[in-house]
């Protein structure tokens, strides 16, 4: 086996990943469950159990003279028991006293705020309580005697994307992770922005004029992410199923003066008295979709207001894009997360909003799908070895 190797892990709320990278190569990735109702400790556990089994997997198929997978590959991914038998405690893979000696080190991309400097959640969401002002980095070396580093997870999703993905060439790119939420990391020269509290790429949280009126996750209103995301598409679905949502795409009059700032006027949007159980309150057709997956679906079987929604949502992150395209002027554009896979009912407004926002020294900016799936964390986070300790831009 060729050293140094590194286990990457990306940490999300609902589920932990790990691989193996050795020699350019990921293999060895296996899923498990995030103990995020448990805690923080609990969530450290975890990450330390899962590299104890990666590094046992890895070692014994090396030794064995098999190969990993490439970096397109995930390699087998293990079910909820797959972290291994033993605890915590039981995990130090580093007893030889070095990290030279041991051959390993640990890169992890994890939900939250991260200080690429220290290690340290910076700041946190609900989806992982207590996560916040844990000390990441300084936790996983304890628990496993070996380096580590540590980057908020969609940063290395942009660095995995730079590195062998769909912006790989690229003297600079942005990375945009739409799904649950709206997140992003900017590439310039092949360093990543962090910004001040390394709070760079909060892309969710840009004001939005179709988000007048709603309120964001992060507890502030009017954010792109609180109409862009898939919940926040879903939520617009129900309130056009309520007649809360003008169905035309003109903009609505300004609010009048005096008006309270969750008033409906500024966006067209009025709060639903209710939400329906069904479709057949207004048309007797099929059950009303529960979830962005049964929404997509909607719109891809001809949903006229599944189409609306993620029309809307669509237009106004494609339009946010565009701005911050103005600002930062970006080689290319990548899009990723769950949103991504839809098909052109959401990305064609994109494009459309998107491309109507840019300066003429933008115009042809590309706006393209991400390539290398979940394992672009896994990548970026391994990456993370390849810039000198402690860097920050």
């Amino acid at each position: 086996m060729t050293l140094p190797a590194t286990v990457a892990v990306d940490v999300g709320g609902t589920k932990i990943r790990a691989g193996s990278v050795i020699d350019g190569e990921l293999a060895h990735v296996r899923s498990v469950p995030t103990p995020a109702t448990a805690g923080a400790r609990a969530v450290l556990d975890t990450i330390a159990e899962v590299a104890a089994a990666v590094i046992a997997e890895t070692s014994g198929s090396r030794g064995a003279g098999s190969g990993g997978a490439e970096f397109s590959s995930s390699g087998s991914e293990a079910g909820p028991d797959g972290a291994g038998n033993g605890s915590a405690e039981n995990a130090d893979l580093g007893e030889s006293g070095s990290d030279s000696e041991s051959g390993w080190r640990i890169g992890i991309g994890a939900a939250g705020v991260i200080d690429p400097v220290t290690g340290t959640v910076v700041s946190a969401t609900d989806s992982l309580p207590g996560w916040a002002g844990t000390d990441l980095v300084s936790e996983i070396s304890a628990r496993t005697g070996l380096p580590v580093r540590a980057v908020n997870d969609v940063h290395a999703h942009a660095l995995g994307e730079a590195a062998v993905g769909a912006s790989r060439g690229a003297r600079s790119s942005l990375l945009v992770a739409a799904g649950t939420g709206i997140g992003g990391g900017f590439i310039t020269d092949g360093h990543l922005l962090t910004g001040r509290n390394s709070a760079a790429g909060h892309i969710g949280h840009v004001p939005s004029a179709a988000a007048a009126g709603l309120d964001c996750p992060c507890g502030g209103g009017g954010h792109v992410e609180a109409i862009a995301s898939g919940p926040a598409i879903l939520n617009t679905y129900r309130r056009l199923a309520c007649g809360s949502v003008e169905s035309n795409t003109e903009p609505a009059e300004p609010a009048a003066q005096g008006q309270s700032d969750n008033s409906a006027s500024a966006t067209a949007f009025r709060a639903p008295t209710s939400t329906p159980n069904s479709r057949s309150d207004r048309d007797g057709a099929a059950p009303v979709p529960t979830n962005t997956r049964e929404l997509a679906a909607a719109a891809s079987a001809g949903d006229e207001l599944a189409l609306r929604a993620f029309d809307i949502g669509a237009r106004a992150l494609g339009s946010a894009l565009g701005g911050i395209v103005n600002v930062l002027s970006p080689e290319v554009v990548v899009i990723g997360g769950g949103l991504a896979e839809m098909d052109e009912a959401w990305w064609a407004p994109l494009r459309e909003a998107f491309t109507a926002e840019l300066i003429p020294a933008a115009s042809g900016t590309p706006l393209v799908k991400a390539e290398l799936g979940q394992d672009a964390a896994l990548i970026g986070a391994a990456g993370l070895w390849n810039d000198e300790p402690g860097q920050k831009h």
